[in-house]
């Protein structure tokens, strides 16, 4: 195009502004639809030129749709409004209470309704440790055994959520979070990296991939391991994860977009692609063989270890009970997880229909491990939409000694439940390595949230338990919890799921404010 021509155009354009966005709207929309006629791809837009584009337009804003003007307040899943809200006001330190009574259809099947007493506790005796009332320590000592035992200050924790899964700057925020709140932060199977290291308690997860703890060659190596447990005071426990509630029995899925450099480098894998971890591990094959994986992990780095799954067949745990009673030998802790999913990328079907429900399949394995009289000596983590008062409630009652939470602490820093985990286009740089969506997590003041979010749940929960006449919440039993049966009928937790948890031989808080130190 001749050069008087353009300055005729552009003239033109200078005098007739609104005539000539009109015109290149219409040469846009011609465009447009003369490539929408031709293309094969998508049969809508061919038969239904630019018209048809506002359909994929509005599925891919649906669930904001539904969340913000369609869905009502207890619709959504897999957390509804109503616990959304109450989370961000914890999180910010806000008036969390509801007025004008429940909305909850009580007379619905699986209900839980939590007994109180005629005469609670008395708040007034209730004792507090190092200045901090929400402080709720675990009853138990964890590796009792071992070098380096540790009893957590904290019985509400945060579950294993990767580097690489979540971004640095809510990495950083958790890690903040649990260190205000004096709970700890498991690192999920991507390992140990320098966002972990601003001061809370660390529990180091091994998964399949060995990742951050492997050799050159993608093998597992006790001697890296043990160097980095040396270095890092901050590492209390390790965890062998065999399986996990979102995608049980298949590997962490890492997609290409997500593995930059750095996260290559923390993982010892390469850039720019998939990492994607076995479905099974490489170090052992069989019950005797992961004892005595867990035997030598111990000896090595002198931490209590555990293992992490969620369950399916009852035979490896049946197995497992026998090898740990016949050797004295095997995991520290077990943690449940239960198949409502989780943070981790999944196939639909994995996430919907493969593993069993968290009370179902805690129940089955506690129970197993009560008839081997074992069951006292382990120390039992819950985990799988538990982070809540009142599920951490029923969760203890069943037996747990400490509940894990991921997507609830997720929630804590900004997470808007848009369900885009997978994508690397996370709305709130929550599960994002992207940089610009990052930047709007700032860890500092996400981590002052997330404290707050652990420290409101313990008070909530301490004062569940003082109104049930416990001074901790580790006393609740099953006759504490009522499961609606359906309409005017209701059952103890104990008498539904047909068992006792262990007595607790608690004597006073203060008691168990003993924590042992892990020196470098």
């Amino acid at each position: 195009m001749d050069a008087p021509l353009m300055d005729q155009i552009l003239s033109w354009i200078e005098t007739y502004p609104l005539a000539s966005t009109l015109v290149g709207l219409i040469l846009f929309l011609v465009s447009v639809f003369i490539r929408d006629v031709t293309q094969k791809t998508h049969t809508i837009q061919r038969n239904f030129p630019i018209v048809g584009r506002l359909r994929y337009f509005l599925e891919m804003i649906g669930p904001e749709l539904r969340q913000y003007w369609v869905a009502h307040d207890k619709e959504e899943r897999p957390f509804d409004r109503t616990e959304r809200s109450w989370i961000y006001a914890t999180a910010k330190g806000q008036n969390n209470n509801f007025g004008f009574g429940t909305t909850e259809i009580q007379y619905e099947p699986g209900y839980p309704i939590i007994k109180h007493k005629a005469f609670p506790y008395p708040e007034a005796k209730a004792y507090i440790h190092n200045q901090d009332p929400s402080c709720i320590p675990c009853l138990k000592i964890i590796g009792p055994k071992r070098k380096f035992p540790y009893r957590p200050y904290s019985i509400v924790n945060i579950s294993a959520m990767s580097f690489g899964s979540l971004g640095k700057n809510a990495v950083m925020a958790l890690n903040r979070g649990a260190r205000d709140s004096g709970a700890y932060q498991n690192t999920g199977e991507g390992g140990l990296s320098q966002y972990h290291m601003e001061g809370a308690d660390m529990v180091w997860q091994i998964g399949t991939g060995y990742f951050g703890a492997r050799d050159k060659s993608g093998k597992f190596s006790l001697d890296v391991l043990k160097e980095k447990v040396g270095k890092n005071p901050c590492i209390k426990m390790i965890e062998i994860k065999l399986s996990q509630g979102a995608k049980p029995g298949k590997g962490g899925i890492l997609p290409a977009k997500k593995v930059n450099a750095e996260i290559a480098a923390i993982r010892h894998v390469e850039e720019g692609k998939d990492c994607i971890s076995p479905n099974s591990h490489s170090e052992f094959t069989n019950v005797k063989e992961l004892v005595q994986f867990i035997e030598k992990i111990a000896s090595g780095t002198g931490l209590p270890v555990g293992i992490k799954s969620a369950v399916g067949e009852i035979e490896f745990w049946e197995e497992l009970s026998r090898e740990m009673k016949q050797t004295g030998q095997g995991p520290d802790f077990i943690t449940i997880d239960g198949g409502e999913g989780g943070t981790g990328a999944a196939p639909l079907t994995y996430a919907d229909h493969v593993s069993l429900p968290f009370k179902i399949g805690f129940q089955r394995v506690y129970t197993l491990f009560q008839r081997e009289g074992l069951s006292e000596q382990i120390v039992w983590i819950g985990s799988g939409k538990l982070g809540f008062p009142d599920r951490a409630v029923v969760a203890i009652a069943m037996g747990c000694d400490l509940i894990n939470v991921a997507r609830e602490a997720m929630l804590s820093i900004g997470c808007i439940q848009a369900q885009k985990c997978h994508t690397d286009h996370c709305p709130a740089g929550v599960a994002t390595q992207n940089w610009w969506l990052q930047r709007g997590v700032d860890p500092t003041i996400k981590g002052k949230r997330a404290a707050k979010y652990i420290q409101g749940f313990r008070k909530e929960l301490l004062s569940l338990a003082h109104s049930c006449g416990y001074e901790h919440p580790g006393q609740f039993t099953g006759q504490d919890v009522e499961i609606s049966m359906g309409m005017n009928r209701y059952q103890t937790l104990e008498g539904l799921l047909g068992y006792k948890r262990d007595e607790v031989k608690f004597t006073k808080l203060q008691d168990y404010t003993v924590f042992p130190k892990r020196q470098a």
